[in-house]
C-alpha cells in the first residue's frame, strides 16, 4: 500500500488496493471479533468449574475435620482396641480390623483429594487470569484495527471523490484498456486455433502433448509465480468498475503489481507459441503446456522466440513500468484449449 502511494496518491490503482486492504481488515476485525467471544465463553466456563471446585474443596474440608474429630476422639477413649477386643470371635475380630484400616485409607484418599482439588483450582484460577489478559490484548487490536480502518474508510472516501471528478477521463481509458484486452484476446485465440489445428505428427509427440497436459494439471494450486514479488491489483472475471458503476470490467486473468523493471519467468516447462506486440499490453508471451496455455503479457522486452522449448523459471522478459505513474504490472493467463481459467486457483499461495 505503502508503495502504490508514494507513486501516485490518487490513482485508480491506488483506491483499488486500499479496497482490498479495506476488506482484509474487516475480516480480521471479524475474526477478533469471533476470538473475543470465544475467550469470554471460555472465562465463564472456567468460572462455573472454579466455583465447583470450591464447594468440593469445602466440602471435602468439612468431612475431613470431623474425620478428624472423631478419630481423634477414638484415640482419646481408645475406642478402636476396644472395638477390636470386642468382638466375639477371632474371625469377627479380624474382620474389625479390615474396617478400621479402610477407615485409616479412606481418610489418607480425602486428604489427597483435597490436596489434588487444591492443585486443580490453582491451575484453573491461574488459566483464568491468563485468559483475561488474551482478551484484554484481544481487545486492545481490535482497537486498532477498528482505528486504521476508520482512517481507511475517509482515505478512500477522498479518492473516490477525486476519481469522479475525473470520470470522463477514466471512461476514455477505460475504453481504451477494453480494446486492448480484446486485441490480446483475439490474439491468443488465433495462437491456440492453430495450435488445435497442427495436429501431432505421430503418436510420440501425442503421448508426449497428452503428458505435458497431465504434469500441468497436477500442479493446480503449486505453481510458481511469474514474478519474485508482487501483489494481485486486479483479479479474475467480471468486476464492477469502482467509480463507474454502469461498467462491468472483464478480466481474462490476473494483473501483479511487482517493483519496476522485475524479471518475468515461466511458471512450467513448454514451447514457445507465440510473443507478439499487442498496444495497450505492450509484448507478450504465449507458452505452449499440452492443452493448457500460460500468457505474460505488459513486457518492456522479451528474451525468448517462437518454437523455443524452455524450462520452469526460464527469463522470458521484463514487465514495462506505465511512464506516467511508475506503476509496473504483469498482465497473466491461463487457458485450457480456448477455456479461461482463473489464475489464483492455480498459482500456489502466498
Amino acid at each position: 500500500l505503502r508503495e502504490t502511494r508514494r507513486h501516485q496518491k490518487a490513482t485508480l490503482q491506488y483506491f483499488l488496493t486500499l479496497q482490498r486492504q479495506i476488506e482484509k481488515r474487516r475480516q480480521l476485525i471479524q475474526t477478533l471479533h469471533q476470538e473475543i467471544a470465544y475467550a469470554e465463553e471460555s472465562i465463564q466456563r472456567t468460572r462455573q468449574v472454579v466455583e465447583a471446585l470450591n464447594e468440593d474443596l469445602e466440602r471435602l474440608q468439612h468431612d475431613y475435620g470431623e474425620m478428624l474429630r472423631s478419630a481423634y476422639r477414638q484415640h482419646l477413649t481408645h475406642s478402636n482396641l476396644l472395638f477390636l477386643f470386642s468382638a466375639a470371635t477371632f474371625n469377627e475380630a479380624y474382620r474389625r480390623w479390615q474396617y478400621l484400616r479402610r477407615i485409616e485409607a479412606y481418610r489418607r484418599k480425602q486428604a489427597e483429594l483435597i490436596l489434588e482439588t487444591r492443585k486443580e483450582l490453582s491451575d484453573k484460577v491461574t488459566w483464568l487470569e491468563q485468559r483475561k489478559a488474551d482478551k484484554l490484548n484481544l481487545l486492545a487490536s481490535e482497537e486498532r484495527q477498528t482505528r486504521l480502518i476508520e482512517l481507511e474508510l475517509r482515505e478512500q472516501d477522498r479518492l473516490l471523490a477525486s476519481l469522479k471528478n475525473n470520470e470522463a477521463r477514466l471512461s476514455t481509458e477505460l475504453r481504451a484498456k477494453q480494446k486492448a484486452a480484446q486485441d490480446l484476446e483475439n490474439a491468443i485465440e488465433r495462437i491456440i486455433r492453430r495450435e488445435m489445428d497442427e495436429s501431432p505428427a505421430n503418436d510420440r509427440d501425442a503421448f508426449a502433448e497428452a503428458a505435458s497436459s497431465r504434469d500441468f494439471a497436477d500442479m493446480k494450486g503449486r505453481l510458481p509465480w511469474p514474478v519474485e514479488k508482487g501483489i494481485i491489483t486486479a483479479f479474475f472475471g467480471k468486476q464492477v468498475h469502482p467509480t463507474i458503476k454502469s461498467v462491468e470490467i472483464q478480466n481474462n486473468g490476473i494483473d501483479i503489481g511487482t517493483p519496476p523493471d522485475s524479471p518475468v519467468k515461466a511458471v512450467f516447462g513448454g514451447k514457445v507459441v507465440g510473443t507478439r506486440f499487442i498496444p495497450g499490453f505492450q509484448y507478450m508471451v504465449m507458452l505452449k503446456h499440452g492443452s493448457y496455455y500460460t500468457v505474460y503479457s505488459n513486457l518492456r522486452e522479451t528474451y525468448v522466440q517462437k518454437g523455443q522449448r524452455v524450462e520452469a523459471g526460464h527469463l522470458l522478459g521484463r514487465v514495462s513500468t506505465n511512464p506516467q505513474n511508475g506503476e509496473a504490472e504483469l498482465h497473466f493467463e491461463i487457458w485450457h484449449n480456448k477455456e479461461r481459467r482463473n489464475p489464483v486457483d492455480w498459482l500456489k499461495g502466498r
